[in-house]
């Protein structure tokens, strides 16, 4: 079984910086593919980046392109998500994913973090 734990998230001003970590264990870390989702208030869960098990294949939603960077260290065994230029239309509960089986494109991978939240202030 895995286990992913999210840290990083708070309350930021629109413009400003976080950094989401989430530590994964139970599972050799590099057999797992990663990437985070979120969840606003209201709306559906929606994926926001993905990476594969090497980090040489990532993919963004159009909404955080150029803003958000995903990494992995393989090392720690832990995904980071570094997002930038912040937008009160951030705001969500964000979520660590894994899967071992395929990169989460379409589908969600079958582990989840507790979510951590982001909040962006206008």
């Amino acid at each position: 079984q895995v286990q992913l734990v999210e840290s990083g998230g708070g309350l930021v001003q629109a413009g400003g910086s976080l950094r989401l970590s989430c530590a994964a264990s139970g599972r050799t870390f590099s057999s797992l593919n990663m990437g985070w989702f979120r969840q606003a208030p209201g709306k559906e869960r929606e994926l926001v980046a993905t990476i594969n098990l090497s980090g040489t294949n990532i993919y963004y939603t159009d909404s955080v392109k150029g803003r958000f960077t995903i990494s992995r260290d393989n090392a720690k065994n832990t995904v980071y998500l570094q997002m930038n230029s912040l937008k009160p239309e951030d705001t969500a509960v964000y979520y660590c994913n894994a899967e071992p089986a395929y990169i989460m494109l379409r589908t969600p991978g079958r582990y989840w973090g507790q979510g951590t939240q982001v909040t962006v202030s206008s």
